[in-house]
């Protein structure tokens, strides 16, 4: 797939068939994304990759705690607040996902049904936890950042489609605790991935993008 094409066509999925994913498959995305730049070629990416039993048992642990509303404890400080701009896209955002499965806003069971399929993977087979080094800063979460974008393009690019999901990250000990990986290692996302089912409804929601002329400035 030209990169063009994969960029303008990759969106967030939100419903998954059950088909495993091959681990050749899962190599060649992380290899392909493996060339991704970051500050002075420090690579501070760490990468779990969960499927089968283990899948099951991470997704009932953050499930559970989730919908018995247990307090979130990210290890990255969640936006409080937002400039107006932003904010009244995501707002905006939000609203328009919710049209799209034909939930209303005083729909509090629906809302909080659909804000629960996160931590079920919204039935992906596979689910992904990107961490790093807890002594690094914000030039290495900005390198990782960069990092989940190349393998959800990669993802993409194979017929894969992945959903990039801060919520996976609300319950970093829960996460650390199920995969046996310390607690010097900070968890900054989670990822879902899987093989698209394009007969889900949420699917078909496209999220919108600003016109260049909202942010772009060229100086000569």
């Amino acid at each position: 797939m030209e990169v063009f094409q994969a960029i303008d066509s990759r969106k967030s999925i939100r419903g998954f068939k059950s088909t495993p994913v091959p681990t050749s498959l899962i190599n060649q995305v992380f290899t392909a994304a493996n060339r991704t730049p970051s500050y002075a070629n420090s690579q501070p990416w760490e990468v779990a990759v969960v499927m089968g039993s283990k899948r099951d048992e991470l997704s009932e642990k953050i499930y559970g705690l989730a919908s018995s509303n247990a307090p979130i404890n990210p290890d990255f400080e969640i936006p409080k607040n937002w400039p107006p701009a932003i904010e009244q896209r995501t707002k905006d955002h939000g609203a328009r996902r919710f049209k799209a499965l034909n939930i209303e806003r005083d729909d509090a069971e629906s809302r909080n049904a659909l804000r629960l399929m996160n931590f079920k993977f919204f039935d992906a087979p596979c689910a992904v936890f990107f961490f790093m080094d807890g002594a690094l800063n914000s030039w290495s979460s900005t390198d990782v950042g960069m990092y989940i974008h190349s393998v959800s393009l990669c993802a993409h690019a194979l017929g894969l489609g992945t959903c990039l999901q801060a919520s996976l990250a609300y319950y970093p000990e829960a996460v650390r605790q199920v995969l046996g990986i310390s607690s010097t290692k900070k968890l900054l996302l989670g990822l879902s991935l899987g093989y698209p089912d394009w007969e889900v409804p949420l699917n078909s929601y496209t999220s919108t993008r600003m016109n260049l002329d909202e942010y772009l400035r060229i100086y000569n």
